[in-house]
C-alpha cells in the first residue's frame, strides 16, 4: 500500500520577515507574555488576566502591549484582546496544552478544538483529495483556512461553506504549484489590498471574457469582511457577475500556482518566484472615490484585461464556458 505524499511550501524569510519572526520570538520569550496569550488562546477574558495569573494589572497591560506590538494580539471593536489569525496558525495549537494556571481540559474545551462543521469539511476534502493529499495535509490546510476567515467573519452563517471552498481552492493551488496536477489552461492571479475592489473587479472581467480558457484566482494582503456591495453593483451595470465572490487571504501557494501575478496597490506583499510574469497595475482605490470615480476606475480595469488577454495570445477567442 503506498501513502499520499504530504507536501510543504516554503521559502526563505526575507529581512523584514525575518525582523518579524525574531520580534515575535523575543516577546514570546518572556515568560509572563507566553502565559498572557496562552490564557487568551483559553478564552480567558483580557480582564481577567490579573487575577488567573496573579500579576499586578500594569504587568499584564505591559505584556499584551509587548504581543500586540509584534502583530501576535489584536484588540477587537469591543476591546477584547484577541489571538490574531496569523498567531492561530503559527502557535495556536501549541498555547492551551497542560499550563497549571489555566483550567484544565475537563473542566474547560479548549478553543483550539476545530468546530463539527469544519472537521466534516476536513473529512471531505481528505475524501476528495486523497488521491493527491495525505488526510493530514488537507486537515492543516483546512484548520488555517478556518483560522483565517473567521478572524475576519462579521457573518459567521456560512463560514464553514466559505472554509471548504478557500481550503479547496489552496489545496488545488498547491497541487498545481507542486505538479502533481496538470491544468492546461493559464493560472492568473489578482491581488489587491482588501480583496473587495479593485481584484475583483479584475478577476470578473477576466472571467467574464476568456471564461474556461483561463484560470482565476484572486486575494488581498489585508483582505476585507466581504466584496464592496458597490464594486458588485458597478460590475452589474455593464452586465458582469459577481455574485459570489469573497475576500480571501494571500498565501505562498496561490503564488507559485499563477502563470500570471497582477498585483494592485500592494506589490511588496507578494513573494517572488521564478517562471511567473509579474505585473503591477497603478490603479486607484476605486473604494475610496465617487461613484463615477469607481466606474472610470472600472472601466480602466476591463482596459488592462484586455490588454493582458493579448499577452497571453487569447484576445478574439471565443470564451469556453
Amino acid at each position: 500500500m503506498t501513502c499520499a505524499p504530504t507536501h510543504r511550501i516554503g521559502r526563505p524569510l526575507d529581512l523584514p520577515a525575518a525582523q518579524t519572526r525574531a520580534a515575535q520570538a523575543a516577546a514570546l520569550g518572556d515568560t509572563l507574555s507566553l502565559r498572557v496569550l496562552s490564557a487568551l488562546a483559553a478564552g480567558v477574558p483580557s480582564t481577567e488576566l490579573s487575577s488567573l495569573l496573579h500579576v499586578s494589572s500594569p504587568r499584564i497591560s505591559a505584556a499584551v502591549a509587548s504581543l500586540e506590538s509584534v502583530g501576535i494580539v489584536h484588540t477587537d471593536p469591543d476591546g477584547a484582546h484577541l489571538l490574531t489569525a496569523e498567531a492561530w496558525v503559527r502557535f495556536g495549537r501549541l498555547l492551551v496544552n497542560g499550563d497549571p494556571a489555566l483550567p484544565s481540559p475537563a473542566s474547560e474545551p479548549s478553543i483550539t478544538a476545530l468546530p463539527v462543521a469544519i472537521e466534516t469539511v476536513a473529512r471531505d476534502l481528505s475524501y476528495r483529495f486523497s488521491s493527491t493529499f495525505s488526510a493530514e495535509t488537507v486537515s492543516r490546510y483546512v484548520a488555517e483556512s478556518y483560522l483565517l476567515l473567521s478572524h475576519r467573519a462579521r457573518v459567521r452563517t456560512h463560514l464553514a461553506a466559505l472554509t471548504a471552498r478557500y481550503a479547496a481552492d489552496r489545496l488545488d493551488a498547491l497541487a498545481s504549484a507542486t505538479g502533481l496536477t496538470l491544468r492546461g489552461t493559464p493560472e492568473v492571479l489578482f491581488v489587491c489590498v482588501q480583496n473587495a475592489g479593485r481584484s475583483q473587479i479584475a478577476a470578473a472581467y477576466l472571467r467574464h471574457l476568456a471564461g474556461g480558457a483561463v484560470h482565476v484566482r484572486t486575494a488581498g494582503s489585508e483582505p476585507a469582511a466581504a466584496v464592496h456591495p458597490r464594486v458588485v453593483e458597478a460590475l452589474a451595470e455593464v452586465g458582469v457577475p459577481l455574485s459570489d465572490e469573497y475576500p480571501k487571504p494571500l498565501t505562498d501557494e496561490v503564488v507559485q500556482a499563477a502563470d500570471f501575478v497582477v498585483t494592485m496597490g500592494c506589490g511588496d506583499a507578494c513573494p517572488v518566484y521564478p517562471g511567473r510574469r509579474y505585473m503591477d497595475w497603478e490603479l486607484e482605490d476605486p473604494l475610496t472615490l465617487d461613484d463615477a470615480g469607481l466606474r472610470v476606475v472600472r472601466d480602466r480595469i476591463r482596459v488592462r484585461v484586455e490588454d493582458l488577454l493579448v499577452e497571453m495570445g487569447l484576445a478574439g477567442q471565443p470564451a469556453r464556458r
